[in-house]
């Protein structure tokens, strides 16, 4: 019986996923034995398609409106000096973003890709969570049900992105929380901490899991007390992706402790998504394990932004582009060898 409580309805969405479609893959797979190349030529690029058309449901699928959401939001946690940076730079960078001057602009417009960016009241970080919960449940749940109007404008393929000083500290502490081991196998340099920086995060991640993981294991609550609006407003991106049956690409770090929190609730919650690639930042290759995602590129990538996502959106589109218009033995007068 439902308790009433702004938790509940998320949970409620756990029951109702749609599965993927597996008749899709095998009427995928019937073409792709087709075409002129020998079988499995073309490696993980055969993969993605299958994916594509399993979480979309149907065995033509399609990738014409690509999108990148970056979510940016601001951090109480940086008062105990986690960043080189102020908090003021996540609002300059949005408004670089803005004005087309950003790394994550050039990779969209050079793919023709959608970008859009979401300001989570920049003005108003969350609670330092070395001291208290980041956000009372009311506010997170709110804040996911916010991201899950990312794919209101129509999408169908979605690229994750971050933007938020603070935000690999909070990444790290719900790593740590969900995951155990020592703080310091999670925390990395974010923005680029010297080696007091680093140990002070270190010990801002020891003091909020310590607090807040002393009361709950539970995964929604430990999104609201130790992440951001930023990780709560992803994770809800990801969850209406997956009832609209959206393909969605995770970018790095700070992206897939979003996806960690829903996997820790349901692994299979994760099917429509695809890792990016393996993030230079912390621990994010221990992750990516424990996520069961095998990233698609290596690029020492750990900019956010959705940079990575964006990249290996190129990919996907090459992917589906190879399926689409290759044409068969049978159209090349070639002889099959099956």
């Amino acid at each position: 019986m439902s308790t009433g409580l702004p938790f509940d309805d998320i949970r409620d969405l756990f029951t109702r996923m749609p599965p993927l479609d597996v008749e899709a893959v095998t009427e995928i797979r019937a073409r792709d034995a087709q075409l002129t190349k020998p079988p499995g030529s073309l490696g993980r690029l055969e993969t993605l398609v299958e994916w594509l058309g399993a979480v979309q449901g149907t065995s033509k699928p399609n990738i014409d409106r690509t999108l990148v959401a970056v979510f940016a939001s601001n951090h109480g946690v940086v008062a105990n000096g986690v960043s080189p940076y102020p908090a003021s730079v996540t609002a300059s960078m949005v408004t670089n973003f803005s004005a087309g001057g950003a790394a994550i602009n050039q990779i969209c417009a050079t793919f023709g890709f959608g970008l859009k960016v979401f300001e989570l009241a920049l003005d108003i970080p969350t609670q330092d969570i070395a001291e208290e919960p980041a956000m009372d449940e009311a506010a997170c749940a709110a804040t996911m049900a916010f991201g899950m109007e990312a794919l209101a404008g129509g999408t169908d393929l979605l690229c994750l992105g971050e933007m938020g000083i603070g935000n690999t500290t909070i990444a790290a502490a719900l790593y740590h929380a969900l995951y155990g081991g020592k703080a310091s196998d999670w925390v990395g340099r974010g923005t680029g901490v010297d080696d007091a920086g680093l140990a002070r995060k270190i010990a801002v991640v020891e003091r909020a899991v310590a607090l807040h993981g002393a009361v709950t294991t539970d995964p929604l609550e430990l999104l609201r007390r130790l992440g951001g609006r930023d990780v709560a407003a992803m994770a809800g991106a990801i969850l209406a992706a997956r009832m609209q049956r959206v393909p969605v690409i995770l970018d790095g770090y700070v992206v897939c402790a979003a996806a960690a929190v829903l996997h820790a609730l349901s692994p299979s919650i994760l099917d429509h998504c695809v890792a990016a690639h393996r993030s230079a930042e912390g621990a994010h290759a221990a992750v990516l394990e424990r996520l069961g995602k095998v990233p698609l590129l290596d690029l020492g990538l750990r900019l956010g932004e959705g940079t990575g996502s964006a990249l290996a959106a190129s990919l996907v589109k090459a992917a589906l582009a190879c399926h689409v218009g290759m044409v068969t033995f049978e159209q090349a007068g070639v002889a099959n060898s099956g």
